[in-house]
């Protein structure tokens, strides 16, 4: 009779272990306060566009890997109503591609903000795993995209991030993968 009783409450231990071990180590709470924190960081870079962030940031946890958060970023907001007064010219197409090309490094800084941000508020995200932020660009069909990336990826172990950030910057720059195509 012993036995019989005994199966059961260890069939129900066994399933409320399986089910606790089935929650995300990082909550979409944890997520979405990051997504918000990434999403400020890219919309007050530069004033004359305020649209910047091209829709809402996204972030996943991925169990033994880390946090991927990818943002679409428009680096300069392209002419309005580009139907009513016809295509742009070389010069003009030129110079919104140097404009954007000068624009890059604001980015870069502000993604390094936000990988190091990141790092400190997700706290549920084991030391060894990583923290990788990407931006992918906008891109018009008339522009000319030589020497302008896709997208850009930092990344970096969240625990060599945190140590880092306490030692100081030239720490985080030897911490921080980044790779452009």
């Amino acid at each position: 009779m012993k036995i019989s009783l005994t199966v059961p409450f260890l069939l129900l231990a066994v399933a409320a272990s399986t089910i606790a071990s089935d929650a995300p180590r990082v909550s979409r709470d944890q997520l979405v306060a990051v997504e918000k924190l990434l999403d400020s960081h890219y919309a007050r870079l530069w004033e004359d566009n305020t649209v910047a962030v091209l829709g809402p940031t996204r972030g996943i946890y991925l169990d033994g890997y880390g946090a991927v958060l990818t943002s679409d970023i428009d680096v300069v907001t392209g002419p309005t109503l580009l139907f009513m007064r016809g295509p742009l010219n070389k010069d003009e197409i030129e110079k919104f591609r140097q404009k954007k090309i000068g624009r890059l490094p604001d980015l870069r800084r502000a993604m390094r903000q936000a990988l190091i941000d990141s790092a400190a508020s997700l706290d549920n995200v084991p030391a060894e795993e990583q923290i990788v932020v990407v931006a992918f660009l906008s891109r018009y069909p008339w522009e000319d995209v030589k020497g302008l990336p896709k997208q850009i990826m930092m990344q970096a172990q969240r625990k060599s991030l945190l140590a880092a950030q306490r030692a100081g910057a030239p720490g985080l720059d030897e911490a921080i993968r980044v790779q452009e195509n």
